[in-house]
């Protein structure tokens, strides 16, 4: 196996740049810029277009939009990782004297709190923060436009709230915070709430006429934590690869796995698109995407991951509207997992296991539905359907008690209790009252309902 990846291909080489050139053409945007990420590090970046006379390269900077919202993400959930709250706290409970009191931390990252779409006072992304100096200045005198929990519905102010939720625990600006806790520690040197050469102009695009009208580049106040940050295709890269892998100095696993969970109802029953913590999820087919879009006057920004893919992609351009932005980048993301899929790594045994744990590797059923458990490399086990279909599969890590909490699908947050006889041995598994047995309706487990002593039988049904 080689120590390095290989350049691409040539013909996913120039797939993307085509992809990229028609994008920008059709759009008339003045200039875009994107990046691929693949296993963890960088594979590609192109620019078309121009910025000040030149084809912007990965350290030209773009303001990204609500992208920031992800950021905040990440440290709301730090704070919960670390104890300072939970996502099932009201607001008041550690920023008091909103009008939002009632809002849970959670339905807030989720938009799920039913505010309103937008603060009170003119377009806020087009005029100065100064209009809004105060938190309490950007929600509205009655800020609930649905009834809480009802239903998603995005929400600007949210994020705004949630900004000063993070500066009242730290005792800081958001701002010091994020670079101190992310931008610093996954090298994300170009990110930042203002800009600093070279970046781009932020434009509209007339349109009928290929004229361009320079956009107002405003600092936003206490609306920042919705969508200020300016960043560069280099750094947003090296978030992407962050959301992929994770960085245990950033935020556990486990935690980026909750933001790309679905955490509101979505629109339809068979759903394209929605929201986890902080993060947009889309479906493109069988593939799983996960990130967040973001859109200021003069700017559009994407950054997209498919965890299962191990790629990420993103982009940036400097054009008020007229790019898909969202769909382009996730077409550069299918080019490259599809034109060159993920070549798994090498098998390798396990270094270490635990005999308690190898003990209970191999099949199980629930009834009469067979499921596999198999030890990890990370630690934790995997418990899933031997079909590969059903939505109980979960991966569990130990609890430290000889039991474990599931991590994702059904079983999240449930505990797994493994049950013994008087001599030690194992008769059963118990997920959150699920009997998992070794035999189908193994009649040595307390199997609910009981289990027909004649045991299973030939016969007409």
């Amino acid at each position: 196996m080689p120590s390095t990846q290989p350049d691409l291909l040539p013909e996913t080489d120039r797939a993307l740049r085509h992809r990229l050139a028609t994008a920008q053409v059709a759009a008339r945007s003045p200039s875009i810029v994107a990046g691929i990420v693949r296993d963890g590090r960088p594979v590609w970046l192109e620019g078309w277009g121009s910025v000040d006379g030149a084809t912007p390269g990965g350290d030209v900077q773009y303001r990204i939009g609500s992208i920031t919202k992800t950021f905040v993400t990440v440290l709301v959930l730090r704070l919960r990782d670390e104890g300072r709250l939970a996502l099932s706290d009201p607001l008041d409970e550690h920023l008091a004297g909103t009008t939002i009191g009632d809002a849970t931390v959670g339905a807030l990252l989720a938009h799920t709190a039913g505010l309103t779409a937008e603060p009170p006072g003119p377009w806020w992304e087009r005029s100065p923060g100064s209009l809004r100096p105060e938190i309490a200045d950007v929600l509205q005198e009655n800020p609930l436009v649905h009834p809480p929990g009802q239903r998603f519905h995005y929400s600007n102010p949210g994020f705004a709230v949630l900004g000063a939720l993070v500066e009242r625990l730290r005792g800081e600006p958001w701002t010091q915070v994020l670079t101190r806790e992310v931008l610093e520690p996954l090298g994300m040197t170009r990110t930042a709430v203002s800009p600093s050469a070279p970046h781009a102009t932020g434009w509209a695009v007339h349109p009928w006429a290929d004229v361009l009208l320079p956009e107002p580049m405003q600092a936003y106040g206490p609306m920042g934590p919705a969508g200020e940050l300016w960043s560069t295709a280099a750094d947003l890269s090296r978030f992407a690869a962050f959301l992929l892998d994770g960085d245990d100095r950033v935020l556990r696993r486990e935690s980026i796995e909750e933001m790309r969970f679905p955490s509101s109802a979505p629109e339809a029953a068979a759903w394209n698109a929605s929201y986890g913590l902080g993060t947009q999820l889309l479906r493109r087919g069988e593939r799983l995407l996960s990130g967040h879009t973001g859109s200021v006057p003069g700017f559009v920004a994407t950054v997209w991951v498919s965890h299962d893919d191990g790629v990420g992609a993103v982009l940036l351009a400097n054009t008020t509207a007229g790019l898909p932005v969202g769909t382009v980048t996730a077409d550069l993301l299918e080019i490259m997992a599809d034109h060159e899929p993920r070549i798994p790594a090498p098998w390798k045994p396990l270094t270490d296991v635990d005999p308690a744990v190898l003990e209970l590797a191999g099949p199980w059923y629930w009834g009469p539905s067979p499921f596999l458990l198999r030890p990890a490399a990370d630690g934790c086990v995997e418990l899933g359907p031997l079909s590969g279909g059903g939505s109980r599969g979960a991966r569990l890590r130990p609890a430290g008690d000889g039991t474990w909490i599931g991590l994702s699908g059904y079983f999240a947050g449930e505990r797994l209790r493994i049950e013994r006889d008087e001599s030690g041995a194992v008769t059963h598994l118990d997920m959150g009252t699920f009997v998992f047995t070794r035999h189908p309706y193994g009649p040595e487990a307390p199997v609910p309902g009981g289990v027909d002593p004649s045991g299973w039988r030939p016969g007409k049904p």
